[in-house]
Order: C-alpha cells, then structure tokens, then sequence
C-alpha cells in the first residue's frame, strides 16, 4: 500500500442523507487533479482509502506525485490515518466521487472529518479495488449488512439487473437511519432496527445477538443458485452469517466469495486489520 498514488481532490459540496449518514461529494475542477489521475472501478463495490491528513499540515512541500511513502517525511503527530470507504457513485463527466460516511458525533476519524468538511478543502484518497458484482446467471440475490455497509449495499442494488430477484436486509439504528434505495422491482428490501448505535447498544443486540442474523436466517430460501453478499460487524458477519450461508446453506465459495466483516466493535480500523490477519491465517491451518 506504501507505494501506491494517492489522488488529490477536493470538497464540493455535502449533503445529510440521514440521522447518522453524511455525503461528501468530491472533485477535482478546482486545485486538485482528481480525475486526471484517478481510474473508476466497474465493481459495484468499489472503494477507497481516504487518507486523512491532520489539519495544518501542508502536503505541497512532500515528494511529488504524492504517495502514501511521502507522508514519511513528516513527524508521528502529523502522519495522516488511512480509512476504508466504498466508493457510493462516480461521475467522470462531471468529475466527481461520492462517498456516504456514517456520523456519530465526535466518535472515530473519519466520520468527524466528513461533519466538518467545506467546499473548496483538500481531500486524499488511494484506489480504488474491489472484487464484486452482480452476476447475471444468478438466479436470486441475497443481500445483507449493517449501516457500514449501506453504502456498498446501496450501489449493489442500483447495480442488479432490471429482471434480478432477491432480498435484502439492512440492520440500522432506527427508521431515521432509513434511506432511499433504488432496487429491482423483485428485490424487496427489509429494514432491521436494533434499538441503538451499533458500538454502543448492549451485547444482547449485537455481536452473535445482532437482529440482523435472525432475519437471514429466517429469511424464507427461494429455490436456485443464489449470489451472496454481506458485510457488516465482523462478529455478526464472520461468525454468524458466513458459516450459516456457506456450512448449512451449502452455498459454494464462488457465489458467496463477498462477505466480510468492516468493522469490530470496540476496535480501530489499525487493530481490526490485524484481528482479519490472525483470522484468515487461523482459518487457513484449520
């Protein structure tokens, strides 16, 4: 990752989408390239490392073009942190990038710099990656996440095909939480409310308690080859979700090869990196 570009745009505009949801649209029109050096994916769950420079920091005397080895240059206190978000749209022609953020106040890194964030101010991002789309010889889809994943979630819906036939549940805070979707006339689309903020409500909604869980498991099964994608808390997800979908469903590691988790409650983005690691090597012995 050291060495790869990081893309210099900036901050159009922002948009509340919802209670906990903020949009930061960015551009490159004005003093930052953006686009002249930024590719768009076609996977619908394309995404991004935003990296998050202190304020006051001044890239301009860093070694040019920036990669994320520039920022070695500068002392502990202003290194940037690197955050992963799922790119929510792309528009070349106008030459923008959109990115929803969930918001919990002063909670995390990234959700306070989408909060604070003004037209006209420098954002740096590396990607994007991704690995899944929708594929068409499927014969129904299933869909699965929390608010962390809404974004993706979002993309994927819009990204089905006008025929495609499915289900989808999205586990949020409360119907505040609710956004717009735009999906397939045969995907319906169930909102889980769980009572509270994910790191905050008790162990009894979350984790292997998620409400989440319960309404894919209950989720009636339709009959043919399905397409799974989930992602969400990792507890609920890596634990739960994955070995029901892929051990008791049966569903083979090609039409369920994106489920993951994105977060872990009562860690950082730097430690839940390191608790995939273990996790991926522990399962590979086993």
């Amino acid at each position: 990752m050291a060495g790869r570009p990081v893309h210099t745009f900036e901050v159009v505009r922002t948009e509340q989408l919802a209670r906990h949801m903020i949009r930061v649209v960015l551009g490159g029109n004005g003093t930052g390239p953006g686009f002249d050096t930024f590719s768009p994916s076609d996977f619908a769950d394309a995404y991004v490392k935003l990296v998050i420079v202190p304020d006051g920091v001044d890239v301009s005397s860093l070694e040019q073009p920036l990669t994320l080895d520039s920022f070695k240059e500068l002392p502990p206190e202003k290194q940037p942190v690197v955050r992963t978000y799922t790119v929510r749209k792309v528009d070349p022609e106008r030459g923008e990038l959109t990115i929803d953020f969930v918001v919990h106040g002063e909670h995390g890194v990234a959700g306070p710099w989408a909060a604070a964030a003004q037209p006209g101010q420098r954002a740096y991002l590396m990607g994007p990656s991704g690995a899944y789309s929708p594929d068409p010889a499927a014969d129904w889809h299933l869909i699965a996440g929390d608010e962390a994943a809404l974004p993706a979630i979002s993309a994927v819906l819009e990204a089905l095909p006008a025929d495609a036939v499915g289900k989808a549940f999205i586990e949020v805070a409360g119907p505040e939480d609710e956004l717009e979707l735009t999906a397939p006339a045969g995907v319906s689309v169930s909102w889980i409310y769980r009572g509270g903020r994910a790191d905050l409500v008790p162990e009894e909604a979350a984790g292997d308690h998620a409400p989440l869980i319960a309404a894919v498991k209950e989720a009636a099964w339709p009959a043919g080859q399905v397409q799974v994608f989930i992602h969400g808390e990792a507890q609920a997800v890596m634990h739960n979700l994955r070995p029901y979908i892929r051990k008791e469903r049966g569903v083979e590691p090609k039409w369920a090869s994106s489920i993951s988790g994105y977060w872990r409650r009562g860690r950082t983005e730097e430690t839940f990196r390191q608790w995939k690691a273990e996790l991926a090597k522990a399962e590979a012995a086993s």
